[in-house]
């Protein structure tokens, strides 16, 4: 599989509360012109609900995930939370979970990796350099990483 084709593959899975940081989101990847599917849930709850009716389907179902992108404070089910339960379910813990929010506190920073993310970068406050962010994102985790076989929805 090519870089390109790769890219094609893989759909992001983005944990994000605030509607406006959602559609901020969206159009960032289309003004970075990034290629690949985006799905939004609202809170942990419902991610953990999404993941797990794919993870039943069974490896590379459609639309499985090859990248999450968690925001840590929504509600229901925080992104902690979410985490916690990501890392710890066998069919679920090798998803790469990039934490992507508004928190700079070092006690998230550390808890959070302590939890197992893969990553943890802190909201920008302009939209340029948020779509810079996503361009990044993309860039590392779609065409530079190799990713199980089950992560690129194959």
């Amino acid at each position: 599989m090519t870089k390109s084709q790769a890219k094609h593959a893989i759909t992001i899975l983005i944990a994000e509360d605030d509607p406006d940081d959602r559609m901020l989101a969206r159009e960032a990847a289309r003004e970075g012109h990034l290629e690949g599917e985006l799905q939004f849930v609202e809170d942990g709850e419902r991610l953990l609900e999404h993941l797990r009716s794919l993870s039943a389907l069974g490896p590379g179902a459609t639309g499985a995930p090859g990248l999450i992108l968690l925001d840590l404070n929504m509600p229901r089910m925080d992104g902690r939370e979410a985490l916690r339960a990501i890392k710890s379910d066998p069919a679920l813990r090798r998803i790469p979970v990039v934490v992507l929010t508004t928190s700079s506190a070092e006690e998230d920073i550390v808890s959070t990796y302590d939890l197992g993310v893969n990553s943890f970068i802190i909201k920008p406050a302009s939209f340029a350099s948020l779509v810079e962010v996503m361009r990044s994102i993309w860039q590392y985790w779609l065409e530079t990483v190799a990713l199980p076989t089950g992560n690129r929805g194959d």
